[in-house]
């Protein structure tokens, strides 16, 4: 919606795979910069090199004006180790355990996110992930996803790679985000469900009847099983397309509030 009485308070750009840029309050921040050329990397699934798309803008366009960088996790599609692609004097926040190795990469400026911090009037959480089941979970290692607060913003709840559990639902409820960025591609490794696919995406949406959901993290490596076709179909069969939205690379979605009248 927009009009006379409404003003853009966050804008949320989906560059590619999980790699987002986000203004939030009047500050810019990049989210997991991976940007690697396409066919750069080898094959997961046996289907294709990786990443299987362009990044869709040059690699300058990603980082530029960037004042903070969230690292969720340290694989390979969330951010270039070998090489490194990012300035390495960007500001970086991690989970605890991902600092030694940021830093051993050459990045200057790495601050661990424990728990809870507030950077320039956002307050920021980091949560807990759940990156498959069994063996694989226990292989894929800890990930972690990122709540944001701020006066007079959405509250935002960056899921990252995490299948749909109960500790999903705890932030759910905890935080009741108004916006709620998943992985919806239904990766697999070695038969292993590994993010949300269409079916926990729509679960989530039914759950969380509040918020806005943003589906990212698709079409951009090989062992991905959920197209942006098959999850906007589940979407419209479930009647969800209001609450639902599945961004194209390169896409910019804003979000809104009324400007208060005198």
């Amino acid at each position: 919606m927009s009009g006379p009485l409404m003003e853009n308070i966050m804008r949320l750009t989906l560059v590619r795979n999980a790699t987002l840029r986000l203004t939030y309050a009047d500050r810019v921040l990049l989210v997991d910069p991976f940007l690697a050329p396409r066919h750069s990397q080898p094959s997961l699934a046996g289907v294709s090199l990786n990443p299987t798309v362009d990044l869709p803008v040059p690699e300058d366009d990603v980082t530029r004006g960037a004042e903070l960088v969230w690292v969720s996790h340290l694989h390979r599609d969330h951010l270039d180790l070998d090489p490194v692609r990012l300035p390495t004097n960007l500001r970086l926040l991690a989970q605890p355990g991902d600092v030694g190795a940021l830093r051993t990469a050459g990045f200057t400026d790495v601050t661990p996110l424990e728990r809870e911090e507030t950077w320039n009037g956002i307050h920021l959480t980091r949560t807990t992930g759940t990156h498959g089941t069994g063996p694989v979970g226990e292989a894929m290692g800890q990930v972690s996803g990122l709540v944001l607060r701020a006066e007079g913003e959405p509250t935002v709840y960056l899921a990252g790679d995490t299948l749909l559990t109960d500790d999903v639902r705890e932030v759910l409820a905890r935080h009741r985000p108004d916006v709620i960025v998943t992985h919806s591609g239904g990766a697999v490794i070695a038969g292993t469900l590994i993010i949300m696919d269409a079916e926990q995406t729509v679960t989530l949406a039914r759950e969380a009847r509040d918020a806005t959901i943003v589906a990212v993290h698709l079409e951009a490596y090989d062992h991905m099983t959920v197209t942006r076709d098959a999850l906007n179909a589940a979407i419209t069969r479930a009647d969800l397309s209001e609450r639902v939205l599945v961004p194209n690379d390169g896409e910019t979605v804003a979000f809104e509030r009324p400007v208060p009248t005198r």
